[in-house]
C-alpha cells in the first residue's frame, strides 16, 4: 500500500486526457457565456459593453475560483487514498439557470427599466446590479442547504425537482436555442446533426477530439466559410479582437439590487435549491466512479464560487458537472480544471472570453444548448421511477405557457397586451391572462403539481392536500400564478379588478380541490 507522501508524489498536476478534458470543459463554459451574450444583446438590446465589461469578468473570476478549489480537494483525496487516477469535480456554468437568468431576469428586467424611463445604460446598469444580487441570493441559499442538502433530496420528489427543471429545458433550452438555430439553417442545422452524431449516436471523432469541440469547429468553419462566399443571410464579420483589461473587484452594487430581487424570488429560489440537488447527485456519480468526494464539500465550494461570482460582478451561478466519470473515461485527473478555471478567469478579465465569444456564431452555440436541453429533459424521464412519469411530464406544461410569454411579449406592445390581457368573453379568462397566469413562477409550480400528483399515486392524500393549500397561499401573494406581467409577489390586498379577481379564484381552487381530495381520501379503498 502506497503512503501518503509517496501518493503525493505520484498525484502528478497535469497529465495527457487533461488537454481533452479542458478543451470539452473550456467549450462547455465558452457556449454559456456565448448564449447569454446572444440573449441579453441579440434578443434584448442590452448594451454589449455592459455584458462583456462588466457581467462577464465576476462571473469568469467565480469559474476560476471553483476549478482552483476543485482542484484542491482531489489533490487532497489522492493524497488520503494513495491513488493516481483522481480526477478532479468539474465546474462551470450551469446551462439551464444561468440562460434562465438572462431570458427571465435580466433581459425582462432591463426592458422594464427602460419602460420606467430610464436610458439603456442606466437600465443595463441597474440590471447588472440585480443580476449581482439574484447571484448571492442563490450562492447564500445554496450556503445554508449544503448543510442540509441531503435532507431536501429525502423530502422532496425526484419526479417534482427534475419535471420542473426538465420542463424548462425543453422549452428554454431547447425550443428557444433551436429558433436560433434555423435562422441560418445551413449552419445550425449541420452543427445540430453532427452534434447529435458524435455525443448522442456515438460516431467516431476525426482526431479524437471531443464531441462538443469538434461540432464547434464544424459550425466555426462553415459559418465563416460560406458568410465569406456571400452564402448566409444576415452574415457579419465581428468585431476584432480587443484586449481590455476588466478586474472582477468586489462591489457593494450586490446590496442596491437586492431590493430588486423581490418580484423574481419565485425564480431564483428554485434555481438556486436546482443546483444543491443537482450537487449531490453530482457527488454520486463521481463516487460511483471510484471518487469518493465528501457531498457537503462539494456543495460549500459551489455556493462559495456562486457568492463570490456574485459580490465581483458576476451574473450566472456555477455548479458541479454531472459529467465527471465522462472525465475520468477520458483520462483527465486534476490539470484539466486547473487550465480551465486559468483560462476562463483571467481570459475573462484581460477580454479574451469576451472576444472569443464574439467569434463564436449564435448558428453554432444554439445548437449545443439544444442538446443540453435535450439531455437534462431526458434525464428528467431516466432518473425517475416510471409510475412517476405522468407527474414529470404535468411539470413541462406551465414552462411551455412561460415560453410562450416570452415570445408573445416580443410581437406585441405592452399597450396592447395589457388590453387583451382583459378581454374576457364567455368562455372566461382571454388565452392572454390564462398564459401569464400558468406561466408566472412555472419553477415553484411545478415542483408543486407533480409532488402533489406523486404523492396521490403513493397513496399519500394528506401529503396531496398540503401541498395544494401550500399552492393556495402562494398564489395569493403571487409567489405562483402571478397577476403581475413581471410575474413579481405582491401583497393580495394591494390588487384591484381584474387582477384580484384572478387571484382570488386561483386560491380558491386550489383550496376547493384540497378539500375534495380530503374528502374522497376518507372512504374505504375498494
Amino acid at each position: 500500500m502506497n503512503s501518503p507522501a509517496s501518493s503525493t508524489s505520484r498525484a502528478r498536476w497535469f497529465v495527457a486526457g487533461d488537454l481533452n478534458g479542458f478543451f470539452g470543459l473550456v467549450v462547455d463554459n465558452l457556449s454559456i457565456l456565448g448564449f447569454i451574450a446572444m440573449a441579453l444583446v441579440g434578443i434584448f438590446q442590452f448594451p454589449a459593453d455592459v455584458v462583456f465589461g462588466r457581467m462577464f469578468p465576476g462571473t469568469a473570476f467565480g469559474v476560476l475560483i471553483g476549478n482552483l478549489m476543485y482542484t484542491l480537494m482531489a489533490h487532497r483525496l489522492a493524497a488520503r487514498s494513495g491513488r493516481d487516477d483522481v480526477t478532479a469535480m468539474p465546474l462551470g456554468l450551469d446551462a439551464p439557470t444561468s440562460i434562465g437568468m438572462a431570458l427571465l431576469v435580466l433581459g425582462p428586467a432591463f426592458v422594464g427599466f427602460k419602460q420606467l424611463g430610464m436610458d439603456p445604460h442606466a437600465a443595463a446598469m441597474a440590471t447588472w446590479k440585480l443580476g449581482m444580487a439574484s447571484l448571492v441570493v442563490m450562492g447564500l441559499l445554496k450556503l445554508v442547504l449544503s448543510f442540509v442538502g441531503d435532507a431536501v433530496t429525502r423530502h422532496v420528489p425526484r419526479a417534482a425537482l427534475l419535471g420542473s427543471i426538465g420542463g424548462a429545458a425543453l422549452t428554454l433550452l431547447g425550443f428557444l436555442p433551436l429558433i436560433e438555430s434555423m435562422r441560418q439553417p445551413l449552419v445550425g442545422l449541420v452543427t445540430l446533426g453532427v452534434l447529435l452524431y458524435v455525443l448522442v449516436a456515438r460516431g467516431v471523432v476525426p482526431l479524437r477530439l471531443p464531441g462538443v469541440l469538434f461540432s464547434l469547429l464544424v459550425g466555426v468553419a462553415l459559418y465563416y466559410g460560406l458568410g465569406a462566399a456571400g452564402a448566409l443571410t444576415g452574415f457579419q464579420w465581428p468585431p476584432a479582437i480587443s484586449f481590455a483589461v476588466a478586474l472582477p473587484l468586489p462591489s457593494l452594487g450586490f446590496v442596491e439590487g437586492l431590493p430588486l430581487t423581490v418580484p423574481y424570488l419565485s425564480l431564483l429560489l428554485p434555481f438556486g435549491l436546482l443546483m444543491v440537488v443537482g450537487g449531490i447527485n453530482v457527488a454520486e456519480s463521481a463516487r460511483a466512479a471510484g471518487d469518493d468526494y465528501r457531498t457537503r464539500d462539494v456543495l460549500l465550494v459551489e455556493a462559495i464560487a456562486t457568492l463570490v461570482a456574485g459580490v465581483c460582478g458576476g451574473v450566472a451561478q456555477t455548479t458541479p458537472y454531472i459529467g465527471q466519470p465522462a472525465y475520468k473515461r477520458l483520462g483527465a485527473r486534476t490539470g484539466y480544471t486547473l487550465l480551465t478555471g486559468l483560462f476562463i478567469g483571467i481570459g475573462g478579465m484581460l477580454g479574451v472570453v469576451a472576444g472569443l465569444v464574439q467569434w463564436l456564431p449564435v448558428a453554432v452555440l444554439a445548437p449545443i444548448i439544444v442538446f443540453v436541453g435535450l439531455d437534462i429533459t431526458v434525464q428528467a424521464f431516466q432518473q425517475t421511477k416510471r409510475e412517476h412519469a405522468i407527474a414529470v411530464a404535468l411539470a413541462f406544461l406551465p414552462a411551455i405557457a412561460y415560453l410562450i410569454n416570452i415570445k408573445f411579449g416580443t410581437w406585441v406592445s405592452p399597450e396592447a397586451a395589457a388590453t387583451l390581457y382583459a378581454a374576457v368573453d364567455g368562455h372566461g379568462l382571454s388565452d392572454v391572462a390564462t398564459l401569464q397566469l400558468l406561466g408566472n413562477g412555472f419553477i415553484i409550480s411545478a415542483m408543486l403539481w407533480a409532488a402533489a400528483l406523486v404523492a396521490l399515486i403513493e397513496r399519500r392524500p394528506g401529503v396531496a392536500v398540503s401541498l395544494l393549500l401550500a399552492a393556495a397561499v402562494l398564489s395569493v401573494f403571487g409567489v405562483i400564478h402571478s397577476t403581475d406581467p413581471r410575474g413579481g409577489i405582491y401583497l393580495p390586498w394591494q390588487l384591484e379588478g381584474l387582477r384580484q379577481s384572478i387571484t382570488l379564484q386561483v386560491s380558491a381552487a386550489y383550496a376547493v380541490l384540497a378539500l375534495v381530495i380530503g374528502l374522497m381520501s376518507l372512504q374505504k379503498p375498494r
